[in-house]
């Protein structure tokens, strides 16, 4: 990619290095004209003045073009999908518009969506490292051909979308993340802490990955979600942080316009914080890597090239750089003393040193040195910037892409007032369906620590260091669609294990899985506990049953991190369905298409099928036994049973269509069509899975929702599966 393209330019393009097929835009032969998806996937999420001007039509264009394909009539239009659902509007129309007309969509300026499509949580990672190639999209008049599929559309809508049952529109769960109860403890005591978990720190379930200090509005710790964490005794919130628009360093002055407000944002999210006894911690992937026009003015800095995002590592061999990190947490602290600590990644996606992307051979100075020093020295520089202000600042370095044969020494070169913290499963033993596998991060399937978990631990204790674990309570990316998944038993074996490891404290979230679910509430107690609490005690039995099925259907998940990353299951029913393939790529927690290869990574075929089978026949036996305890519990009690019930479901919804989605491109690829009747049944099957979810989704407006994603998916994009389903099935039934 040149300078000229994303993520850091003006006129993003295609990289020169993809190749034809990568670079083909996805067909959508369910809607008869292009406008028309266009309106589809952005009606009530777009206001129609600004569609009529992004298709250079007039609004009653719009209108009747909308009315014609069955759309709500006049539009309910939320303005907070262009506040805090950018990312789901950037995704569906990423293989529909060009540049300009996203832009024009979206109301930003190309430098806006360079800035995002980088630094929002690897954005344009997940958008596949590339844009595909489209024309302009205008509204013009329809065949008569197109009229009639147009007409047949409409049909297929009001068929299996007969009432709007439409209960809450995204985003309305904010609205209850800002009551409080009223019930506030006093800051100066705090919800008893468990002496083995001193810290509890987790990421706020609705915080943005982008600039959300420059936004203080979009509020990612209102103070009902505060006096909630308090009630379950998390002590800690971490939030993104960016040394250089934090503090104003000379050499990037450009780059800090706005540190004020931050640090002004930084300190009022502090106060309030305090007042219910939790600390705010940043995190940081520093030094963040800068493009390559940035060195223009600073060859002497410049360190390993990543092409993938032209940008190059600020090199740590550099005096300088390590000033610039021990000054700028030095200035970070001074400016906001009312942190509570922070946590480093050094090794990341992210270019951060020269050793943090590979090809350190590239670099002069580094290439002499060991990992292990650069990774401490940097840790280093940080811990003495900040302790220099506040000694009691809590400094975590996390060791997430360190090396196993030179994390001890990385230990060994830090300071012994940094803790140091671990991914609790790293490196666990896997094998599901006879398939032998390890985990790297990013399971609730799979129970931690792992013995390396233990290592890097025991290792730390013995020099005197403070030890933290990283742990998803809620969900992870093997489920990241629903706020938690209600395997309580899996959550307490977890949370007991670490407890008679002796480690300080946990790390409960990265930016998924931050919602303040009675999971949280297993650090203190048993599920019948919780179980007896919210459902009674003539329902509890059935609560808890269901809850060890779904436990040991959680269990079958075919795991690795390549599967929790490419594989379907958290778009899965909104994901399209094509009876040819599409040669299109899976990213990485971004559209999955078709991929099965990537999907699977190291399963075979059939037994990637059959693990999701057993995953979703189990889970179905779990929602059973929910509803069998309808016929027991308590009136007062009903409403938790719903909730429960309505995640279940979806968590059902999302496991089932993958397992049919693996099944319907396996059985597609077959040669001939003797299997027709079989794909007719699974296309079936899948249409009325994006309905239920459709029915769940209209109720709970947390369902499909993730910060770093926002929504996976939108009311309209699941009726779009019923379009598309309908699409495919007629055209398989027209083959035979």
């Amino acid at each position: 990619m040149n300078v000229e393209n994303l993520p850091y330019g003006d006129e993003p393009s295609v990289s020169s290095d993809q190749s034809a097929t990568t670079r083909r835009a996805l067909t959508l032969p369910h809607f008869p004209a292009a406008y028309q998806a266009v309106i589809w996937r952005n009606w009530e999420l777009i206001p129609v003045d600004r569609l009529a001007h992004v298709l250079d039509a007039s609004e009653e264009n719009i209108v009747n073009a909308a009315a014609q394909m069955g759309l709500r009539v006049p539009p309910r239009v939320n303005a907070r999908w262009l506040s805090r659902g950018y990312q789901t509007i950037i995704r569906n129309n990423w293989h529909l518009l060009p540049y300009d007309q996203l832009l024009a969509l979206l109301g930003w300026d190309a430098a806006k969506l360079a800035f995002t499509l980088k630094e929002d949580d690897f954005l344009w990672v997940k958008m596949g490292f590339y844009k595909p190639r489209v024309d302009a999209v205008r509204f013009r008049p329809l065949s008569k051909l197109e009229r009639e599929a147009s007409v047949a559309m409409k049909t297929v809508v009001e068929t299996h979308f007969p009432v709007v049952v439409e209960q809450e529109q995204a985003f309305d769960f904010l609205e209850s993340f800002k009551k409080q109860s009223g019930h506030v403890a006093s800051a100066n005591q705090p919800k008893d802490v468990d002496a083995s978990f001193d810290l509890r720190l987790i990421g706020a379930y609705a915080a943005q990955c982008g600039d959300v200090l420059l936004n203080p509005e979009l509020d990612p710790h209102p103070e009902g979600l505060l006096e909630k964490y308090q009630a379950l005794g998390i002590n800690g919130l971490w939030l993104h942080g960016l040394l250089y628009t934090l503090y104003p360093w000379e050499a990037t002055r450009e780059h800090s316009e706005g540190y004020e407000k931050r640090l002004q944002s930084l300190r009022e999210m502090c106060e309030r914080a305090a007042k219910y006894g939790i600390g705010l911690y940043l995190y940081l992937n520093e030094p963040r890597g800068m493009p390559l026009s940035f060195f223009d003015k600073h060859p002497e800095w410049k360190g390993v090239t990543c092409a993938e995002v032209d940008a190059a590592a600020l090199c740590t061999s550099n005096p300088e750089i390590i000033d610039f990190l021990r000054d700028g947490t030095r200035w970070i602290f001074e400016q906001v003393p009312q942190l509570a600590g922070l946590f480093t990644i050094t090794m990341s996606e992210n270019p951060t040193n020269c050793f943090s992307r590979g090809g350190v051979e590239q670099c002069p100075r580094c290439r002499e040195r060991s990992a292990a020093e650069i990774v401490a020295e940097i840790n280093t520089a940080i811990e003495q910037g900040v302790h220099g202000v506040n000694p009691d600042a809590r400094v975590i370095a996390y060791t997430w892409g360190w090396k196993k044969d030179w994390v001890r020494e990385a230990i060994e070169l830090m300071p012994v007032d940094i803790e140091i913290m671990c991914v609790s499963e790293e490196s666990l033993a896997t094998n599901v369906g006879g398939i032998e596998g390890s985990v790297l991060d990013y399971t609730m399937s799979k129970v931690g620590p792992s013995e390396y978990a233990r290592e890097v631990w025991r290792h730390a204790a013995r020099r005197g260091m403070k030890t933290v674990a990283k742990i998803q309570l809620n969900c992870t990316w093997e489920c990241s669609f629903v706020p938690y998944l209600p395997v309580p038993q899996l959550v307490k074996e977890h949370i007991d294990n670490l407890e008679k490891e002796g480690v300080n404290g946990l790390l409960l979230s990265w930016t998924l899985g931050g919602y303040p679910s009675s999971n949280l509430a297993l650090i203190d107690r048993e599920p019948r506990q919780i179980a007896v609490e919210k459902f009674g005690t003539e329902a509890a039995g059935n609560v808890l049953t269901a809850w060890e099925n779904f436990s040991a259907a959680f269990g079958e998940f075919p795991f690795t991190m390549n599967v929790a990353y490419f594989s379907p299951q958290n778009y899965a029913p909104m994901n399209l369905l094509h009876l040819e393939p599409t040669g299109l790529e899976s990213c990485m927690v971004g559209l999955p298409h078709d991929d099965l290869e990537k999907w699977r990574d190291i399963y075979p075929a059939d037994v990637f099928e059959e693990q999701f089978r057993r995953v979703s026949e189990q889970w179905k036996r779990g929602l059973d036994l929910l509803e069998e305890a309808r016929g027991v519990v308590t009136a007062d009690k009903l409403e938790n049973l719903d909730e429960l019930y309505a995640v279940s479901m979806a968590a059902y919804c999302h496991f089932r269509s993958t397992y049919l989605q693996i099944a319907f491109v396996r059985r597609r690829d077959r040669t001939e069509h003797e299997e027709d009747a079989t794909l007719v049944a699974l296309v079936d099957e899948e249409r009325e899975l994006a309905k239920t979810l459709h029915a769940i989704v209209a109720t709970d407006s947390r369902i499909g929702f993730e910060a770093s994603n926002h929504y996976y998916y939108s009311l309209n994009d699941l009726k779009e599966k019923v379009l598309n389903c309908e699409e495919v099935r007629r055209r398989i039934c027209c083959r035979n």
